[in-house]
This record gives C-alpha cells, sequence and structure tokens, in this order.
C-alpha cells in the first residue's frame, strides 16, 4: 500500500518524510482494519514528528526515533477486517477514529479509539474531528461550561478552536473567539457571539470579565489570563507552543496547576484522551447539526510534508486534510 514513511525525528517535513510502498498492517483480536480515506493534521502531528518537546519522547512515542510508522494521527474510512474479538464493527461500516499511522492507504485501529463516522459528513469533514474534536469536547467539558455563561476561546480559528466555539455554542454559552485580522470571518461563522482581533485589541485589556477561557494552543502569561477571568472563573489550558524543547509549553499549565491551589480562581490543564465513548458524543452534537467541521483546504497523501509545513507555519483557518 502507499503510505507516508518516517525513519527519524526532524523539523523539516520534506526532508523527514517520504512516499513509500509498504505492507498492510496486521490486526489484532481488538483491532479493526480501516481502508483510509482521508486523515487530517494538527499540531500534535508535527510534535509527533519531531518528537518535541522531548518529554514526548519518554512519553512513549518513541526515544530515538518514532514508533508509528508515520505521525498521522486522524481518520475516516470504510472497515476493511475485523480482529477475532471484535462485535461492534463489520467490514464495510464508515468509520472515525485515531490511530498511529493514518497517513496512509490502510491502517490498523482499536476499537477504545473508533466510531461509527456521522452519517452527514464527507470522510474529509469527518477525518477532521477526531482529535481537534474530542480535544474540544473535554475542553469544554472540564471547564463545566453553563448556559449563560461568558466564555472566550483564545485560539479560535484554529482546529481545536474551531470546534471549541461551536461546543461552548451547544452548551449555551455566549462565545467570544480571539483570532487574527485574516480569520475573523471564520470565526463569526462558526457561531461566535463577539470576536476580538489580537492585533488590534488586547483580550485583557478591556473591562471585559469571563466565566471560563480555553486557551488553545496560546502563550499568554497568566496573569494576563487571570485579569480576564471573573473572581472565581476558570481556565482550560489546551496545549501551547511556549517553553523550552523538553517541556514545550507543559511548564506553564504545571504553574497553572499549582498557581489554582492558592487563588478563587480554577486553572488547569487538559490531557486530553481519544476514546469511542467521546467520538459518539461528538457525533450526535454532529448529526443534530450543532458543530461542522471547518475545512481549510485539502493535500493529497503525496504532499503531506507540505500539509504539515502549512499548519506549523500557522496559516490554517480550520481543519487541513489528507485525501487518499
Amino acid at each position: 500500500m502507499r503510505a507516508i514513511v518516517q525513519d527519524s525525528y526532524g523539523v523539516e517535513p520534506e526532508r523527514v518524510l517520504r512516499l513509500g510502498e509498504i505492507a498492510r498492517p496486521a490486526i489484532g483480536d481488538d483491532e479493526v482494519l480501516v481502508r483510509v480515506a482521508a486523515a487530517s493534521v494538527d499540531m500534535g502531528t508535527w510534535h509527533c514528528m519531531t518528537g518535541l518537546p522531548y518529554a514526548m519522547r519518554l512519553a512513549g512515542f518513541g526515544v530515538r526515533s518514532p514508533k508509528a510508522p508515520n505521525p498521522g494521527r486522524a481518520l475516516a474510512g470504510t472497515v476493511e477486517a475485523v480482529g477475532n474479538d471484535v462485535t461492534e464493527f463489520t467490514s464495510g461500516d464508515e468509520v472515525y477514529g485515531t490511530c498511529g499511522g493514518s497517513f496512509a492507504e490502510y491502517a490498523s485501529v482499536e476499537t477504545s479509539v473508533l466510531a461509527p463516522k456521522p452519517a452527514n459528513l464527507s470522510f474529509e469533514q469527518a477525518a477532521a474531528a477526531p482529535i481537534s474534536g474530542v480535544t474540544a469536547l473535554q475542553a469544554v467539558r472540564k471547564a463545566n461550561v453553563q448556559p449563560g455563561q461568558k466564555v472566550l476561546v483564545i485560539g479560535a480559528s484554529g482546529g481545536v478552536g474551531s470546534f471549541a466555539v461551536q461546543i461552548a455554542k451547544a452548551f449555551g454559552a455566549e462565545v467570544t473567539g480571539v483570532c487574527s485580522t485574516g480569520k475573523t470571518d471564520l470565526v463569526r461563522a462558526l457561531g461566535a457571539d463577539h470576536v476580538i482581533d489580537y492585533t488590534i485589541d488586547d483580550f485583557a485589556a478591556g473591562e471585559h470579565r469571563y466565566d471560563v477561557i480555553l486557551d488553545v494552543g496560546g502563550n499568554s502569561r497568566l496573569s494576563r489570563l487571570r485579569r480576564a477571568l471573573t473572581a472565581r472563573g476558570t481556565v482550560v489550558i489546551v496545549g501551547g507552543e511556549t517553553g523550552g524543547r523538553w517541556l514545550g509549553g507543559f511548564d506553564r499549565s504545571l504553574r497553572a496547576v499549582v498557581l489554582s491551589t492558592v487563588v478563587s480562581q480554577k486553572l488547569s490543564m487538559l490531557a486530553s484522551t481519544e476514546n469511542s465513548d467521546d467520538l459518539r458524543a461528538l457525533r450526535d452534537l454532529i448529526e443534530s447539526g450543532q458543530i461542522t467541521p471547518a475545512i481549510d483546504r485539502t493535500y493529497p497523501l503525496g504532499e503531506t510534508a507540505a500539509a504539515i509545513q502549512y499548519v506549523r507555519d500557522g496559516h490554517a483557518r480550520g481543519k487541513v486534510v489528507i485525501t487518499m
């Protein structure tokens, strides 16, 4: 089968990724073989490709070289075969979920991170949802967003942020999205009640205070986040691109957790975990029309390196998808 192959870590996609021919993956008793129709790219893809921060390597992604055949993780496609213990899926089922190595024509996927594809989505749209959508759902839940609350989403135009805006709205919140000038129209189209262009206005400088702040992949100082928060408000930090090569943005998240023990505000971080229950919950929100994945552009499998570089450079408006 055709697949993107990665033998070593590196920061330049064109140097470490190549299109090759490899054998179809074998499946275990609790796995299914999926014929991949589409996969998606996020900042996690870049981290898996580079092995940065180094803490990722120690967490099981591979110390000297990546364990997965390629850095793709999210997919949508059709079940080709099922393992001996699999009862919830059969050949021909359309599914979406996560795995290691989704930038390929076929992938082996554990049933614990797989669910039926939302019926109203194309494969390309469905591939955009498993990681970014589930992460956003878990962040909104962790913040305990309630109807009528004022929620600020920092990074509202990105993969996770574009889902977070819609999910917070589905939970009944009044949502303000923060993004750059060229992405304000997208964030409004996602349903945000208000949009802040961070190149013009500082979300922490005005009189507005928010019950919840979802800081998606941001780099704001904790003091700025707290200044924009109500006295007993909640911050959930989702990722982050600050910090050094060892911890990345994890050090800021740890500081937030420690500080939360001595202040009235709740400062926390999210370590998302993909699972089939949340994939099914996300599917329900999508099929009810409350969420629609925002697709910026698609790339063919052979241009995966360019797609990853595009996301890394911060150009994406929503999600970037790889088609097979």
